[in-house]
């Protein structure tokens, strides 16, 4: 093993760790703001065991994403020194605005939140609320941005041999960026969703505070099942958008390897890149790729046999990741619309409660899985066309990385076992009496 694999390992390893807390930090903040906003102008206090109930998982997530989080912007320097000497002077420009605005604001206005009950009145506090809300998935605008312009590089000029900044305002109305904003963050209200449904699933089963959880519940459902077509929506434009400017990745996703016009989708497909070739190829359908690309059927598209080898990413992460994260994703579209017809009457369907339950992990491996297509795609890149990642590493030795590496995965793990304690402890508690 090389430093330049460990280093990806280890920064792949700490983000999706610390992508675990992210997403229901962002879609959970905007449906605890949605149900305080109902106690405030109702007065009934089941919205605010409510509020207070999510609440607390909240704080908990919140808390692990902000402490996971925080060591992946030092990794810049410690082994990707050499990308931010090349590209920090438009890369960082970007985490800078996250960490002082955007993050500063949500941690402000969480304190305000927490400290704020007896103080403030009802309307007042659940405003507080929303600003939470608009503060954290701002920070998460930021984030992406950033990613965007790793995965199609504007606003920028070689001089004195590195990248500078040279327009502020092509790097934050990136086409690649803008697209992931309205991806990711409808998928992490998604996610919410689905966690929502899946804690409610498990007290309703049970024949627990059923005034809390059967609206908990309810509102997951429209919130998921609104998010999942959108997110769908989302996908495909994003999908149009990968084909045209990253051509090998669109190929890796679905095993593609000779350019074609009408080029079709296979079902069923093993890659096998060593030996440029799929070693199973089942049910494929003439012109679908081509549309699902282009949104025409006669479009070309490009095989992996006519990209060079050295600019090749690795095909079955990147075929499978993308497969995974389609199917779960119909899957979720099929579970809310479902659900739809069994919301008036959830207690009588516990077979659904209990697929409901079980499914709280689907969509963050969907999510993981999208971010594997999406790193994994681009390489051997870490900004597209304009510098490989094997020239963005640190000159450091295997062994250095192999100690912090396990450090990582050490603490880490210590980390998630607390996390899920807790949470799964609140969770067991249920809401308390409202008062």
């Amino acid at each position: 093993m090389d430093p330049v694999f460990l280093s990806r390992l280890q920064f792949a390893a700490a983000t999706m760790f610390h992508f675990l807390f992210v997403p229901l930090t962002l879609g959970l903040s905007v449906l605890i703001a949605y149900m305080e906003t109902k106690y405030a102008r109702t007065g009934d206090k089941t919205y605010l065991r409510m509020t207070k109930f999510w609440g607390k998982l909240f704080l908990i997530n919140f808390a692990l994403g902000v402490v996971t989080g925080i060591t992946l912007e030092f990794q810049f320097g410690t082994n990707w020194s050499r990308y931010s000497a090349y590209v920090g002077d438009i890369f960082g420009s970007l985490l800078a605005i996250e960490a002082s605005v955007a993050f500063f604001l949500e941690s402000t206005f969480i304190g305000i939140w927490i400290f704020g009950w007896k103080k403030l009145s009802a309307k007042a506090h659940a405003g507080v609320m929303w600003l939470v809300a608009l503060a954290g998935n701002l920070s998460a605008v930021w984030i992406l941005m950033a990613n965007g312009f790793m995965q199609n590089p504007v606003g920028y000029v070689i001089k004195d041999g590195r990248a500078e900044l040279e327009s502020f305002m092509a790097l934050i109305t990136n086409k690649h960026g803008l697209l992931e904003i309205i991806h990711v963050v409808p998928a992490s209200l998604l996610l919410a969703s689905f966690f929502i449904m899946g804690v409610s699933a498990w007290h309703l089963l049970r024949k627990q505070h059923l005034p809390v959880f059967e609206r908990s519940f309810r509102i997951g459902l429209v919130v998921g099942l609104v998010m999942a077509l959108f997110t769908a929506f989302t996908g495909d434009l994003h999908g149009i958008n990968v084909s045209k400017t990253q051509p090998a990745k669109l190929a890796a996703m679905e095993s593609h390897w000779e350019t074609q016009t009408r080029a079709p989708l296979v079902l069923f497909a093993i890659p096998d890149q060593e030996n440029e070739k799929n070693l199973i190829e089942i049910g494929a359908i003439p012109g679908i790729l081509s549309f699902l690309g282009f949104h025409d059927f006669n479009a070309k598209v490009t095989g992996l046999l006519d990209i060079p080898k050295d600019e090749r990413p690795p095909v079955l992460p990147t075929f499978v990741g993308f497969r995974t994260m389609v199917g779960l994703g119909t899957l979720f579209i099929l579970l809310t619309i479902y659900g739809w017809f069994k919301r008036n009457n959830l207690t009588e369907n516990p077979t659904y409660l209990k697929i409901m339950l079980f499914a709280i992990p689907l969509p963050y491996i969907a999510m993981e899985m999208g971010w594997i297509v999406s790193e994994v795609g681009r390489q051997p890149w870490i900004v597209y066309g304009l510098m490989r990642t094997a020239e963005a590493v640190s000159p450091i030795s295997t062994t250095q990385v192999f100690i912090s590496l396990t450090g990582f995965i050490l603490v880490y793990g210590l980390l998630g076992l607390v996390g899920f304690y807790l949470m799964a402890k609140t969770v067991k508690q249920g809401p308390e009496a409202a008062n």
